[in-house]
C-alpha cells in the first residue's frame, strides 16, 4: 500500500479539500495509472452531497471522479494489454464478478456485484473505493481502457461517462445513417449525443427551451433546432422520429416527445429527474412506441466508443480547471454555467 494526493469531502455539507489516500500496490493483473485529467460529472455532486442516500448512501470521506485519463506507470506481471507510458482510461467501473449472465454478455454495468470507481466497497483495502480526483489509481487490467492517441486527453476524459452514456443507447437502438434522431437538452450529455449521432450519419434535431442555443447546436452537428415550447414547431415533427435521446434531469413533459416518435420509435431516458414523469399510456399504445432507460455501457462497448471517437476525432467540449477550483466548478455546474463539461488538470494537484 502507498499514499497518493487527492481531494475529498468529509461530509455532505463540507467542500472538497486536499488530503492523502491509500492505494494498493499493483498485483499481477493490475495497471497503475498517473491521472492526467478527470472530468466532473453531475453524479459526483449528487454523491458528494449524499443526494442519492436512498439508493447509494455516501460513505465519507469521499473522493469522487469516474472520468479518468492518465499515463500507465507500472503494470503487473500478468498484464498483457498495457505497457508503461501508454495512455489509458478508467470509467465508472473498476470490477465485477465476471461470472454472472450480465458479465458473460459484456454488460458489466448491470452486474449485481459490480465495484464502482468511487463510493463502492473496496475488496482490496476495505472501506470504499476512491475515485479520480487524485494523483493516481490502480485498477484491474480488465477495467482499463485504451485511449486513441489522436484524442486530446482533457476532452477525452468525459467520454468515460458522458460519452458512453449517450453512445450505448444509440448503438442498442440501431442509430445509423439516415436515422432521424432527436436530442432533448444541450448540456453535458446532450452535446455528446449530438456529436455522436452526427458521426453515425443520423439526421439530428436538438430540442431546447432556448433559441439562444441554436448556433451552438448547429456547430456541434445538429441539422436543425426546435424550441420545445413552440407547439407549432413541435407539431411539424409529430410521428417522425426513429429515436429520441432525452438527457434532461429536470421534470418535464415526456409525452410531448413520445408524440414525435414514429411507429415502433424509441425514446431513451439518460437524464434522471428526481420526481416521476407522468406517461400517457395511449401515446405509447397507439404507435407501439417504446420508452426505455439506459445506463453506461460495458467495458467492451466503452472501448468501442473510444475507438469510434478516435476514428471521428470526437471529444467533449471542456473547460479545463485546476483542482483548486473544483468547489467553484460544482456551483457553476448546478447553474449550467459551463460549455459543456469541466475537466480537471491533475498537474495542479501535484503542486500541493
Amino acid at each position: 500500500m502507498y499514499k497518493t494526493k487527492a481531494y475529498s469531502a468529509v461530509s455532505a455539507a463540507s467542500p472538497l479539500g486536499f488530503t492523502s489516500i491509500p492505494r494498493r500496490d499493483p498485483n499481477e493483473r493490475d495497471v497503475q495509472i498517473e491521472i492526467l485529467f478527470c472530468g466532473i460529472c453531475h453524479s459526483d455532486i449528487h454523491q458528494v452531497r449524499n443526494e442519492w442516500s436512498s439508493v447509494m448512501p455516501t460513505v465519507y470521506p469521499i473522493v469522487p471522479g469516474h472520468e479518468i485519463v492518465g499515463r500507465v506507470t507500472k503494470v503487473g506481471a500478468a498484464v498483457t494489454k498495457f505497457n508503461s507510458g501508454d495512455l489509458a482510461a478508467v470509467g465508472c467501473l473498476v470490477d465485477s464478478d465476471g461470472t454472472c449472465p450480465q458479465c458473460e454478455a459484456d454488460l458489466e454495468q448491470f452486474c449485481p456485484n459490480q465495484t464502482l470507481t468511487f463510493n463502492s466497497p473496496d475488496k482490496h483495502l476495505g472501506g470504499v473505493t476512491y475515485g479520480g480526483y487524485s494523483d493516481g489509481i490502480v485498477v484491474d487490467e480488465r477495467f482499463v481502457l485504451r485511449v486513441p492517441a489522436n484524442l486530446d486527453p482533457a476532452g477525452a476524459a468525459p467520454l468515460l461517462c458522458a460519452g458512453i452514456t449517450t453512445y450505448s443507447p444509440m448503438r442498442h437502438w440501431g442509430v445509423t445513417k439516415g436515422t432521424k434522431v432527436g436530442v432533448v437538452g444541450l448540456g453535458g450529455l446532450g452535446h455528446m449525443g449530438v456529436k455522436l449521432a452526427h458521426a453515425f450519419g443520423a439526421h439530428v434535431t436538438v430540442f431546447t427551451t432556448s433559441l439562444g442555443k441554436q448556433e451552438d447546436a448547429l456547430r456541434l452537428g445538429a441539422d436543425e433546432v426546435v424550441v420545445s415550447r413552440n407547439t407549432d414547431e413541435m407539431q411539424k415533427h409529430a410521428g417522425s422520429f426513429d429515436f429520441i435521446l432525452d438527457t434532461v434531469s429536470a421534470v418535464h413533459d415526456i409525452n410531448a416527445y413520445i408524440d414525435l416518435l414514429r411507429r415502433d420509435g424509441n425514446i431513451t431516458l439518460v437524464g434522471a429527474p428526481e420526481q416521476p414523469l407522468g406517461v400517457s399510456s395511449f401515446a405509447l399504445i397507439m404507435g407501439r412506441r417504446n420508452l426505455s432507460g439506459s445506463n453506461i455501457g460495458g467495458i467492451a462497448e466503452t472501448q468501442e466508443m473510444l475507438d469510434f471517437c478516435g476514428k471521428h476525432n470526437i471529444t467533449a467540449d471542456v473547460e479545463v480547471i485546476p483542482i483548486q477550483k473544483v468547489n467553484e466548478a460544482y456551483e457553476r455546474l448546478l447553474k449550467s454555467d459551463v460549455k459543456y463539461r469541466f475537466s480537471i488538470d491533475m498537474a495542479s494537484l501535484r503542486s500541493e
